[in-house]
């Protein structure tokens, strides 16, 4: 439909599969797959329902009328029962058990807690295979010496596989935020209207272990060994605060990440993946932009957003339960979801690919690197016989002119050759640019790296080693 408003989320970002977990036929199918895990677990506790109603109803779980549901929720305006005439339409032997006793958060809920688990696994298994593209970067480059920076200003150096490091700390820090919120996934369950089952009191002649049972059999047939021991009329809201803030929190390293690319690709040291036919600027026909990084970065900022809807919602729901909570989640909640499936997908794409330029790298270290190996220069002249103090005063004056020319005159760092040119350092340039290796400054990053892959995240990719292994695939 092309006179229509239609999603970028859909249409450029997300991949197929986030799309079909929030697809309507999974949900609606996992209304209805509810629906027999309650007739089953009903009948198991006695109640008059028969092998046949239930085989029916298990033959037309994706046999969805949607036409006709959308008829009758014009007609009902009310979206569960709907779906409940809809189904007992296409399975009439079965229509007078479907939904028996339970209220529309049964499905409603309960659903949306299936779908977020199964969507929250696909973030895990995004997640596993980025940490995997990263650290195979930083492992190739962990004894390449790179310029490092606070304030964006150079400082000591460090190596370009222990800056990337730094990404797969937070993303590994995410990823135990990810598996804790996943440990903590739970049914709503069979609760009844208000959570007090009241209607299931009344179903079995209020014998509470037919009840329990009906719970626990409801459970496990939708796969969880555990239900919220207490609810209202829906789930804690506070449980959607726990799932978006987590989402928000591999946003914000993706953020961090992709931060860093848009910065070096300027600083022309690494960038992201250009391809052959890509365009840069519809202008500026040389110009390499780091669109993909950009990306990230945008998209990211909706899903940090986003993170405080849920806290919003959680904040207000009167006593039992209040509707605004509904309009709300149906859009901050699966757009969370599918804008961070988009731009990890994106992140695996650009880990997989950077271009790293040493010899840019190496240019802006010996650019800089004179100033910060001064006090080496001025230790090395003092053990062959120099004054400290009046040669620190020297190398004082001398980086003051040499940082002068630069900054001035736009020409090279001269500030090795004024050194060697003044015969009380006792230093002829070779021996100053031996000082100068580069190597020689980038302290323990080598077995930084190496201790912190095998420590922290070999054994991660070794516990989620079934995970490894995924395609992605651009749209855009």
């Amino acid at each position: 439909m092309r006179d229509v408003y239609t999603n970028p989320l859909i249409e450029r970002y997300a991949s197929r599969e986030m799309l079909y977990i929030f697809s309507a036929d999974e949900k609606f199918s996992t209304w209805r797959k509810l629906w027999v895990a309650l007739a089953k677990g009903e009948r198991e506790c006695g109640i008059d329902i028969s092998e046949e109603q239930i085989k029916k109803m298990e033959e037309n779980i994706y046999n969805i009328d949607y036409d006709k549901a959308r008829e009758y929720e014009n007609k009902f305006r009310h979206d569960v029962m709907a779906h409940v005439h809809t189904f007992g339409d296409t399975v009439p032997e079965s229509r007078g058990i479907i939904h028996l006793g339970a209220t529309s958060a049964y499905v409603g809920d309960n659903t949306d807690l299936i779908i977020y688990k199964k969507a929250m696994e696909l973030i895990k298994k995004q997640l596993v295979n980025l940490i995997k593209a990263l650290s195979d970067f930083a492992l190739e480059y962990k004894a390449l010496p790179t310029l490092g920076f606070t304030h964006f200003q150079p400082a000591q150096l460090t190596t370009v596989g222990k800056r990337a490091t730094l990404w797969i700390q937070d993303l590994l820090l995410d990823l135990e935020e990810i598996d804790f919120v996943l440990s903590t996934f739970r049914m709503r369950g069979v609760k009844g209207t208000t959570g007090t089952q009241a209607s299931f009191m009344a179903l079995f002649n209020n014998d509470e272990e037919k009840i329990k049972k009906l719970n626990k059999f409801v459970c496990r047939e939708m796969g969880f060994d555990d239900d919220f021991t207490v609810t209202g009329q829906t789930y804690p809201r506070k449980f959607d605060s726990r799932v978006v803030n987590a989402l928000s929190a591999v946003a914000q390293s993706l953020h961090k990440f992709a931060t860093d690319i848009r910065l070096l690709q300027n600083l022309k040291e690494i960038e992201e993946p250009f391809e052959k036919s890509q365009i840069g600027s519809s202008a500026m026909a040389y110009k390499r932009n780091p669109m993909r990084s950009e990306r990230i970065c945008s998209l990211s900022r909706l899903i940090m957003a986003n993170a405080l809807n849920p806290p919003m919602t959680a904040s207000v729901q009167w006593f039992e339960r209040t509707l605004d909570d509904s309009a709300n989640r149906r859009i901050s909640i699966p757009e969370s979801f599918l804008c961070l499936d988009g731009i990890l997908q994106i992140a695996i794409n650009i880990a997989s690919g950077l271009q790293v330029y040493e010899k840019v790298i190496h240019k802006h270290i010996m650019a800089e690197l004179p100033f910060m190996t001064s006090e080496n220069i001025l230790m090395e002249s003092v053990k062959r016989g120099g004054d400290r103090q009046a040669l620190h005063e020297k190398i004082r004056v001398y980086s003051m002119e040499a940082g002068a020319v630069v900054k001035k005159e736009g020409k090279a760092n001269d500030l090795l050759e004024r050194i060697a040119k003044d015969s009380e350092f006792n230093l002829n340039l070779d021996e100053i640019k031996d000082i100068l290796k580069p190597e020689k400054y980038i302290g323990r990053s080598i077995h930084q790296v190496e201790e912190f892959y095998e420590n922290d995240v070999k054994p991660v990719l070794e516990e989620n080693k079934e995970l490894l292994g995924m395609d992605v695939e651009l749209k855009v």
